[in-house]
């Protein structure tokens, strides 16, 4: 018997099982004894029989295929989160189609077309925003989407993010707790809403010192704009003597042109927070400190509320999880901090 001609009824048979029986053990999830299982992967590796996808597809409507949207890789938060993704998916037996995306979208019509073409079952985006029209067209085809670490005043969508106000507002308040006096703020692309949602929480919290920001410049997640905003910021006598930067990827081109560049020391002359905690946030070269996204609980929501529209629920939701604050050495300690308003007690925390 050739192995493209291995059926599911041969497996079932030489397994002395039914042929469900054999459907639910190479269904993820699928409820079958381990004696069964044993029985049926023993006959299956004997006639060399391996599943169809696409066959599946065609009877159950279901692809279970995940198409993932994602653009940023420069940054390290969204490879880290990539992997959690598709870890997290093949765990409840869903696979991901990846897309790669310019940052300002450009392609992102294209892309998403092309995943309805496939037949996907869901949509993940990180770090790329849906137009209506495109929200439109996967609503019309019953695709459900879910903006990852990424925002949109759309009741059609769920978003999972971070808590973003919170975290520019904790941002400001450690900083101003240092004694610092002239803070700046270099701020994720204002056209996401990460980063406007971060640059409005930092704002506000320095509005209830009686304080504002010196300088609020647009970043646009580009280290290259980031460099030459650093160049103007501080190579100036009144330059501010604290920053607050959209994210770790462009904290650490800040760090790099304050101490390299400019002759600046980080923390005694300016200090430097971030905002995501990637892994090399923690590596002595910048030790920065920085708000942490809770990658692992933001992936676990995103998977979640994903899953349940592909299941049929209908309502869209928006999730917002709170970070903690990551105390090192790139920004002066207070001697005594404790955040206005500070609901979660783990808030702070010191990586020393």
């Amino acid at each position: 018997m050739g192995r493209d001609s291995v059926t599911l009824a041969d497996v079932a048979r030489l397994a002395g099982v039914s042929q469900s029986a054999v459907s639910r053990t190479f269904t993820a999830g699928g409820s079958v004894s381990e004696k069964t299982r044993s029985r049926v992967m023993a006959a299956a590796e004997q006639l060399g029989y391996r599943p169809n996808p696409m066959a599946r597809a065609m009877i159950t409507g279901k692809s279970r295929i995940i198409g993932l949207v994602v653009s940023y890789l420069e940054n390290q938060f969204y490879p880290v989160a990539l992997e959690h993704l598709s870890l997290s998916l093949q765990e409840r037996g869903y696979h991901i189609l990846i897309f790669l995306a310019d940052p300002q979208g450009e392609k992102v019509p294209d892309m998403v077309r092309s995943l309805l073409d496939y037949g996907v079952d869901g949509i993940i985006t990180a770090s790329v925003t849906m137009s209506n029209d495109l929200t439109t067209r996967c609503e019309e085809a019953g695709i459900p989407i879910v903006m990852f670490n990424r925002g949109q005043d759309d009741p059609r969508l769920s978003a999972v993010t971070s808590d973003n106000r919170a975290g520019g507002r904790a941002a400001a308040n450690f900083l101003v707790a240092g004694g610092h006096r002239r803070l700046a703020h270099i701020a994720g692309w204002q056209k996401s809403s990460t980063g406007r949602d971060r640059a409005q929480g930092f704002s506000e919290a320095l509005t209830d010192h009686g304080m504002e920001p010196v300088a609020v410049v647009d970043g646009k997640y580009s280290a290259e704009t980031v460099r030459w905003l650093t160049r103007e910021l501080f190579d100036q006598k009144d330059r501010p003597d604290a920053v607050f930067v959209g994210n770790d990827h462009m904290a650490m081109s800040v760090m790099d042109v304050l101490r390299f560049e400019l002759g600046l020391r980080v923390p005694e002359d300016v200090s430097v927070v971030g905002y995501d905690d990637v892994p090399a946030a923690a590596a002595p070269t910048y030790d920065l400190t920085t708000v942490r996204q809770p990658v692992r609980r933001m992936v676990e929501a995103t998977v979640t509320a994903l899953l349940n529209r592909v299941e049929g629920e209908t309502e869209a939701s928006q999730i917002h999880i709170p970070g903690d604050l990551i105390i090192r050495g790139s920004a002066r300690k207070p001697k005594v901090y404790e955040p206005a308003g500070r609901t979660d007690t783990h808030q702070v925390s010191s990586d020393t």
